[in-house]
């Protein structure tokens, strides 16, 4: 794709206006000048440092002035400014362009393609519904700021080839400051300690230089004085980073012009999954909604709130000695509560769920092929593996090997195999030790709840001062909200540490390329996240109140600890409130940490500067006060929005409102991201990215995994399959069929039978019976205590539920995954197309250069024959 023209005639007057040698004053240079002292030469990067009066002054500037001595050797050029003009008085800036001669030897280094002619290819045939989507768009030359091109990897032989009408504007400024990073990445700077140095990141560590960034082109509120700038910067902050443009499409192709196709697959990835997030937020609001029209015909919940059944049952004591003996009806709220998210709806919403998350992903694959079509990122994948080298995986190259595919020597670092085993073994034990750290942070928050459980349970059930509040502020209750809160404290500081460990675990491991170390880092930081986030939700969900026991044989956690029971309406309630918090928890702290930490940060650096006039406070000053983005700010968005994906599939079934949260969350993230993108971060070099990467595998394994859990929390958790089983098989009334479920589902226990240590202190009612939530035959029964028949009937409704509903459920994705092609046909026309003259155009371009230089022969048969040949190949080719 090519930039508006700089105009050369311009340029060139510039040139020549300006004396030999002729230095135009800093105070003369316009706030956003984004050119060298010349007012033609454009700043493609940046770099930064400080005088350091420390012992490694003397280093740091021997290094420095190796590094851009290589750097001006490899044909950049460098202007330094003295620390004396920059605003703080003591940083010094080197200001790096890239000449014609460097862009176009480089671009043809990286495989990068250029327009070679303009895309004659009719567009497809619009959306018929486009004029009632009108107040939803942008403008044509804000969403479409560059017209489309056939293009070709760019060759420096064949320069007249590509549509190149200024060689000062042919290369886009994000694809320059890309080329100039590859260069910086690679240069070397001397020899310390018989290894050879090298690279623009290793020198940012050992602090010879304090920053290295490429320029915004202008102030984000208003455009450049210099017309030569396109003010893309101020064009994306007015309509796209603006919360004010929440309804508004994004500019998907300026994003991609600006900061390059990695940002902009991103973008374009979390747009469509808030687009599809609307439709799983609709269904599950109408499923909350079935729950509050439908709350007062709950019969279990009637139940327990009526004086005469829930009045009268007495419930056995919720711990030992401290507890006392309590009324079922005291719950009355909390099972009101807890028929908006347990009911019919919620089969159908978890069946809907599974269903969805299988159409969102099969979508977004045909959009991502689009977009790969529309950004030239088709065969980009084969060029990124051999192409990207890490510089840090070069470094440590001893020896050289062939490629078996390419048949290139390429270097490669030899590792013995005892060394290969070892480092293997001690990755995967840190990953295994922090995992277990973990697990022990949720034993710990466990214990936690059993502990405080038994505290409130003795607070509260004679508390006279909570009786207003003592519906909804139960002992269970007033546990899960405690214990969810402490256990988001302890995510958020496990996290902390999760970051550093991933990332010295996988630069110890020193990947290959860059997409391989991101995969690596994804891959460990994810496991670490989802354990920590999810386990808590697991363990209420699946373990809570599952292996209780009774009150003769109750279960106790080492020893000490009873295991915690259900709620008598069921634990999803408590599912849902620990969801709740973490994921409302975790988007607002995300959101501090993404918008007010930034700018907080940068008005802090800033505040010394307002009193300089423009012409002091120059553009690379402005952006060195930015905050960095960093080579690890993408996979940090993707990892948030992957961990909340989790939340709205693998617990759907006990919240069906999370979609809707994750909607509204989303709306803010977009412009959230883009406006501290836009306004509080340096801009990030440019790079390619033709997919969402390894976030795609696990998406799909999430969305497999998230089949099962609602399936089991369905069957485990919900209440549904036991009031089914009753209502089939066990009612006693056929006029109201779910009338005594309650008394149904809670047993009887002789309060005699307590062992030593467990009974209450105090008994002043002289209760002989007390009734707990399980299904076993009463005391005076003969196989008292065992399960009744009606707990095995339930038992094997639960499984029967589990296997119909995830092989319906699987077809369901399986078939949809297969009628959905992952290429749109239009998509695969057109790249074939494309390919096809695209090759034509170059044959034709070989073919004029052949006759020129057979121009010359003598004997014509010879040129006739030679043009003749390279027809044939090129036929051969289409017809292949």
């Amino acid at each position: 794709m090519v930039t508006k023209n700089l105009t050369s005639t311009l340029c060139q007057r510039k040139l020549e206006g300006l004396p030999q040698g002729h230095q135009i004053d800093k105070h003369h240079q316009s706030k956003d000048s984004i050119f060298f002292r010349d007012g033609v030469r454009r700043i493609d990067f940046v770099l930064s440092y400080v005088d350091d009066p420390g012992k490694e002054m003397d280093r740091k500037m021997e290094r420095r002035k190796d590094f851009e001595k290589n750097l001006e050797l490899s044909g950049l050029e460098l202007e330094t400014e003295d620390k004396k003009e920059s605003e703080d008085g003591k940083t010094y800036f080197v200001k790096i362009h890239a000449p014609w001669q460097v862009l176009s030897t480089y671009a043809e280094v990286l495989n990068i393609k250029m327009p070679i002619k303009e895309n004659d290819i009719p567009p497809a045939i619009g959306n018929p519904f486009n004029c009632m989507l009108g107040v939803f768009r942008l403008p044509e030359k804000v969403m479409n700021p560059e017209p489309d091109y056939f293009t070709a990897p760019f060759s420096k032989q064949r320069q007249e080839l590509y549509l190149i009408h200024d060689e000062n504007s042919f290369f886009t400024p994000s694809t320059r400051n890309r080329i100039v990073y590859y260069i910086l990445s690679r240069c070397p700077y001397g020899t310390e300690e018989g290894k050879k140095k090298f690279g623009v990141k290793r020198l940012l560590s050992n602090g010879t230089y304090t920053s290295a960034f490429p320029l915004h082109d202008c102030q984000y509120w208003k455009k450049a004085k210099d017309s030569n700038c396109d003010s893309e910067r101020y064009t994306l902050y007015m309509e796209w980073a603006r919360f004010a443009r929440f309804y508004k499409e994004q500019p998907l192709d300026l994003i991609r012009k600006y900061y390059g196709e990695k940002i902009g697959i991103y973008f374009a990835w979390l747009g469509f999954y808030t687009e599809m997030l609307f439709f799983a937020a609709l269904v599950g609001l109408i499923c909350f909604l079935y729950g509050v029209i439908t709350m007062d015909e709950n019969m279990s919940s009637k139940e327990i709130c009526d004086p005469a059944i829930g009045g009268q049952i007495i419930m056995c004591p919720l711990c030992d000695r401290n507890c006392e003996y309590w009324k079922l009806n005291t719950t009355c709220e909390n099972s009101e509560y807890s028929h908006l998210f347990d009911n019919v709806a919620t089969l159908f919403f978890a069946i809907f769920m599974g269903i969805w998350v299988t159409l969102f992903l099969e979508f977004w694959k045909r959009r991502q092929a689009r977009l790969e079509y529309e950004w030239d990122l088709v065969d980009f994948e084969e060029e990124q593996q051999q192409l990207q080298l890490r510089p840090e995986y070069e470094a440590k190259c001893t020896s050289k090997k062939k490629n078996p595919v390419t048949q290139e020597i390429e270097l490669v670092i030899e590792r013995r195999t005892f060394q290969v085993f070892g480092k293997l073994f001690l990755c995967w034990m840190s990953i295994m030790f922090w995992i277990l750290l973990i697990i022990a942070s949720m034993v710990a928050v466990i214990v936690y709840r059993l502990s405080v459980y038994a505290a409130f349970a003795s607070i509260m059930e004679n508390n006279q001062s909570l009786e207003p509040i003592s519906g909804l502020l139960t002992p269970q209750t007033a546990t899960s909200v405690t214990a969810s809160f402490l256990n988001f404290i302890l995510i958020m500081i496990l996290n902390f540490l999760y970051e550093r460990v991933a990332i010295w675990i996988t630069d110890m491991e020193v990947p290959r390329t860059h997409l391989e170390y991101e995969n690596r880092l994804t891959m460990k930081m994810f496991l670490f996240q989802f354990v920590n986030y999810y386990s808590s939700c697991f363990y209420v969900a699946f373990f809570k109140g599952k292996f209780v026991g009774y009150p003769a044989e109750y279960t106790y956690m080492f020893g000490n600890w009873r295991n915690e029971e259900c709620d008598p309406a069921g634990c999803l309630i408590e599912l849902t409130t620990q969801l709740t918090i973490i994921m409302a928890g975790k988007q607002i702290w995300g959101n501090i940490q993404e918008a007010i930490l930034p700018w907080v940060q940068n008005w802090w650096r800033r505040r010394k500067a307002r009193g300089h006039p423009e012409n002091l406070y120059s553009r690379w000053e402005q952006d060195h006060d930015l905050q960095s983005f960093g080579n690890l700010g993408l996979f940090y968005e993707y990892l948030e929005m992957v961990i909340q994906f989790g939340f709205i599939t693998l617990f759907v079934a006990s919240f069906p409102l999370a979609p809707l949260l994750a909607l509204m969350n989303n709306i803010l993230e977009i412009r959230v991201d883009s406006w501290k993108l836009t306004t509080q971060h340096r801009r990030p070099v440019a790079a390619k990215a033709h997919s969402i990467g390894v976030w795609q595998e696990i998406l799909n394994g999430m969305a497999i995994l998230s089949v099962v859990t609602n399936a089991f929390i369905v069957a485990f958790t919900s209440d549904m399959i036991p009031r089914l089983v009753f209502y089939y098989a066990y009612f006693t009334n056929e006029e109201s069929p779910m009338a005594g479920y309650i008394n149904s589902s809670l047993s009887v226990f002789d309060t005699r039978e307590f062992k030593n240590g467990t009974e209450p202190l105090e008994n002043p009612m002289g209760y002989t019976n007390c009734r707990y939530r399980d299904y076993r035959y009463p005391p005076d029964h003969e196989k008292r205590y065992s399960h009744t028949m009606q707990f095995w009937h339930i038992l094997a409704a639960k499984m029967a539920f589990i296997i119909i509903m995830e092989h319906v459920v699987f077809l369901v994705k399986f078939f949809v995954a297969w009628l959905i092609p992952d290429v749109p046909s239009e998509v695969k026309a057109r790249i074939k197309r494309e390919k096809y003259l695209t090759q034509r155009i170059l044959h034709e371009y070989e073919l004029n250069k052949l006759k020129e230089k057979l121009g010359g022969k003598t004997d014509y048969v010879d040129v006739e024959n030679e043009v003749k040949a390279t027809t044939g190949k090129m036929q051969l080719s289409e017809a292949i």
